[in-house]
């Protein structure tokens, strides 16, 4: 999700550090959408694991020679036929201005940051790609996406690859009732500049339930204590794009795909999760991740 309802690239060059400091403080007291009742919460668990499932079952098929959009196909084939559900992508768009999404999946490809479009370019070894998987089942929203390597990954870019995973993970460990935003994203920023690596500042995670993006906007970057107070019961996204070189992006005239502006590797994972009682339960969680989080 992009950061607020318009697009960072033109407001950083045009605020001034007064109204930056301003923004940053309205941002921080953002309300939350309602929260989902105790009989909708299942709804969010079966969209989650149908989602996850996603990812799951076209893991075999990224491989060398194949393109994104056959991956597209073959994920498309699958929402709809095989689990029932609507890919929430598919024509998509956050204003009545922008392009409608034209595919049911994202797949982003080394320097691309997030929301690539599937072509009939090919993927070839050494590549890395991020596929992001939202599905709608009976109205509810399961969003996550997973990082994939092509064939033999040069080692600079099977360590970015893990370590922005561990960014989710760290990030996801910090979700309690009482804590806050900021603690989330402190503790993705952290992980990643003490390996030399650099977050997105553009793109953020976000509310969702019956919303494919709704409040709270959840940054990937922060100071503990700041922001939003979590509460039982909130569900949203947390997505790390992590950034081998500098943290700026640019959108390309397709109006959807970011990639960096220095050209070097990203990635990015994501999971939606529920605040509970006593911590936080992923929703998208994959059979291969086990007790990893």
């Amino acid at each position: 999700m992009r950061r607020n309802s318009r697009s960072r690239f033109t407001r950083s060059r045009t605020l001034g550090n007064n109204e930056k400091r301003r923004k940053r403080s309205i941002f921080a007291t953002r309300k939350v959408d309602p929260l989902l009742s105790t009989e909708e919460l299942p709804q969010m668990r079966i969209a989650g694991q149908l989602a996850a499932g996603v990812l799951e079952m076209i893991g075999p098929h990224v491989e060398p020679g194949v393109s994104t959009e056959a991956l597209d196909a073959l994920c498309h084939e699958y929402i709809i036929d095989e689990i029932g559900c609507t890919p929430a992508p598919l024509g998509y768009r956050s204003s009545p201005q922008q392009t409608p999404f034209p595919k049911s999946i994202c797949t982003s490809v080394n320097h691309v940051i997030c929301h690539g479009i599937p072509s009939e370019k090919k993927l070839k070894s050494g590549d890395i790609v991020n596929i992001d998987v939202t599905v709608i089942k009976d109205g509810y929203h399961g969003d996550t996406s997973k990082m994939f390597m092509v064939g033999k990954p040069s080692p600079h870019a099977e360590r970015l690859v893990k370590v922005t995973q561990e960014c989710l993970y760290r990030g996801i460990g910090a979700v309690r009732p009482g804590a806050c935003l900021g603690d989330i994203g402190h503790a993705i920023q952290r992980h990643a500049e003490s390996n030399r690596y650099s977050v997105v500042r553009e793109f953020c995670g976000h509310g969702i339930g019956r919303v494919f993006h709704g409040e709270p906007q959840v940054l990937h970057y922060g100071r503990p204590g700041e922001g939003v107070e979590l509460v039982e019961g909130m569900t949203f996204t947390i997505e790390p794009m992590i950034n081998l070189g500098k943290p700026s992006a640019r959108l390309l005239p397709d109006g959807w795909t970011a990639v960096t502006r220095d050209r070097k590797l990203s990635a990015q994972w994501e999971h939606t999760i529920l605040v509970t009682a006593d911590g936080v339960e992923v929703l998208t969680l994959r059979k291969e991740e086990g007790s990893a989080i």
